[in-house]
């Protein structure tokens, strides 16, 4: 009798764990640092969800460091030189560092398009059309993704710096706009449009020229790691892109709670959780999904969209020499092919 109770108890116990999901072998939790691109965003919730809500944990990562950088070049440069185990960043700026030999590798796409765009206040400045920019003063960081997307998106709409006035500015961008310092600045439709709407009059304050609508044909931001890190340690990547995939349909599923979690875990976001859900809605609504994502995932990359990326930004001179495709980007982890 007693025999059969410790029998019954024990396949009780072994059913609920193969109910709670895989259990990785007992060991020491990997240490992971990430390096993100910028100050903490919306799109940056994935690393603070997955780290609350144990997803990381559960696969044997304890993600104890998310670093805020000061752009994108500089989070791939860091990634690629062991300072951090994965970045967040602009994937056109990384095909941009990879040929210049900074050798990152993107694992997931979170910007199935670009978010970029140029933006001025409704009330000012009226943008209806790429040619409205003409005689504007605009202000820009001479470096970086926005420096890169704002080159091509005047080369694809056959503009040139020469057309307008161009102020070199350093962050936070939206202060010069607001002040009146300059007409018009470069921006992230899920970063810094809705801190400008925030302070700018609410919805319809701005007007909005989206890169995506006029040429700029690219991935957005996603996930990336050094190639080193990806030959070294594929067992380590599996399990944080599985992890960070987990992390990503639940902030999709659920962006209040999402930007709560951010809110409160990020240093100096405890009265920004309204930002965040709005960079965080301006995403699920424009840039998360595309038919490749409603078929395989979010996070989902192909070597197709890739070569569209690519040849954008060498058709619009952003490119002077076009790594190959399969050295800029792995969908291996994400669940496909390489």
């Amino acid at each position: 009798m007693l025999r059969r109770a410790v029998l019954k108890i024990a396949a009780a116990v072994a059913f609920a764990a193969m109910s709670a999901g895989p259990v990785w072998p007992a060991r020491a939790a990997d240490q992971v640092t990430v390096q993100l691109d910028w100050v903490v965003r919306g799109n940056h919730a994935m690393f603070f969800v997955g780290k609350e809500k144990g997803f990381f944990a559960r696969n044997g990562i304890d993600l104890v460091e998310i670093r805020k950088g000061t752009g994108s070049p500089d989070a791939m440069r860091l990634v690629a030189n062991g300072n951090a185990d994965f970045g967040f960043g602009d994937l056109p700026t990384l095909a941009v560092a990879r040929s210049q030999d900074v050798r990152v590798v993107a694992l997931a796409a979170v910007n199935q398009h670009s978010p970029l765009a140029l933006v001025s206040l409704a009330k000012t400045m009226k943008l209806n059309q790429p040619s409205d920019l003409k005689g504007l003063t605009i202000g820009i960081h001479p470096a970086g993704s926005t420096y890169i997307f704002f080159k091509a998106f005047l080369a694809a709409n056959g503009l040139s710096e020469k057309d307008m006035t161009i102020n070199s500015v350093s962050p936070p961008y939206e202060s010069y706009l607001l002040l009146g310092r300059v007409q018009t600045v470069v921006g992230y439709l899920d970063a810094e449009v809705p801190e400008l709407e925030a302070k700018a009059g609410g919805s319809g304050s701005l007007s909005i020229l989206l890169g995506a609508d006029y040429g700029w044909k690219a991935y957005g931001s996603g996930l990336f790691a050094s190639e080193k890190t990806i030959s070294d340690k594929p067992d380590l990547v599996q399990r944080f892109v599985r992890s960070y995939k987990e992390a990503f349909d639940y902030v999709a599923a659920h962006p209040d709670e999402a930007a709560e979690i951010t809110a409160k875990a990020a240093p100096g976001y405890a009265e920004k959780k309204d930002v965040l859900l709005g960079q965080l809605k301006a995403d699920i609504a424009s840039t998360f999904t595309s038919e490749d994502t409603k078929a395989h995932g979010l996070g989902w990359m192909t070597k197709g969209q890739w070569e569209q990326t690519l040849k954008t930004l060498s058709d619009q001179g952003v490119l002077k020499s076009v790594p190959p495709v399969d050295q800029v980007f792995s969908d291996k982890f994400l669940g496909g092919g390489t």
